[in-house]
């Protein structure tokens, strides 16, 4: 059985929370947080406590917090020498306090706390200080279902920088599109059999041969009607880099 101490309320230690506690093999011993009210509803699942003096000895503390917090709350931890791991993509594992053993345990997924999120789709990525806890961060990544990866903080560091284009990125732009078909009262749900197939194409083949479109065909006329169509000034800039972008992977610049 590994104990675990959650610290932080986020949408990633809520998720975490849920998965350890649907595990035969983790307990959840304790979960902090600086603002008690945001976990105090789990008082009946877990103890919880605002009050770091108090946190209760575990195999592993996660820190599950904003990544401008880790480097303070590692150095505020009130023990040494105890298994600690932050699940930021790009914090690096020695910006952490060198009193502990430090690691990462970086679940690579958007979290939104009311949606519901099946761990054994979504793959962690582990880094390590100290080899001996190597077994000990795969053995949590199993028991939750989930394919864990050893990667070191430059390569994930990379991989969260990909994740921002395929996620953030690319929610930014349904977002304006949503807003222009909204402006026009077309119903957004049009556009989301659209949305699954491009996601499930590049399941089967690469984003370079899954792309279709006026840029890759280099359609002039298209284009140019679609410029003419964007009274945003901010989306038409938009519009012409990814343009540019498109055209020029597939030669026509």
């Amino acid at each position: 059985m590994i104990s675990v101490v959650l610290l932080g309320a986020g949408n990633v230690a809520t998720h975490l929370f849920k998965a350890f506690s649907k595990s035969d093999n983790i307990t959840v011993t304790q979960w902090y947080n600086r603002t008690f009210s945001a976990i105090s509803s789990y008082s009946n699942d877990t103890n919880i406590t605002d009050d770091l003096s108090q946190l209760k000895e575990a195999d592993i503390y996660i820190m599950a917090v904003s990544d401008d917090s880790i480097a303070q709350l590692s150095k505020d931890l009130p023990f040494t020498n105890r298994l600690i791991a932050h699940t930021s993509g790009s914090v690096s594992i020695h910006d952490m306090d060198k009193k502990n053993q430090r690691a990462v345990f970086y679940p690579l997924q958007t979290f939104s706390k009311d949606a519901e999120l099946d761990f054994s789709e979504v793959p962690v990525c582990i880094e390590v200080t100290e080899k001996q806890n190597l077994q000990l961060l795969k053995g949590l990544a199993e028991s939750v279902g989930c394919k864990h990866y050893r990667l070191n903080t430059e390569p994930r560091q990379t991989l969260h920088l990909s994740a921002v284009f395929v996620n953030n990125f690319t929610n930014q732009l349904y977002r304006i599109a949503h807003e222009i078909s909204d402006a026009k009262s077309i119903n957004f749900d049009i556009l989301k059999p659209l949305i699954l197939e491009t996601a499930k194409k590049v399941q089967d083949m690469s984003p370079y041969m899954a792309q279709t479109g006026p840029a890759k065909r280099n359609d002039k006329k298209t284009i140019r009607r679609h410029l003419k169509q964007i009274e945003n000034e901010d989306y038409k800039a938009i519009y012409e880099i990814l343009t540019a972008s498109i055209k020029k992977t597939h030669n026509f610049l």
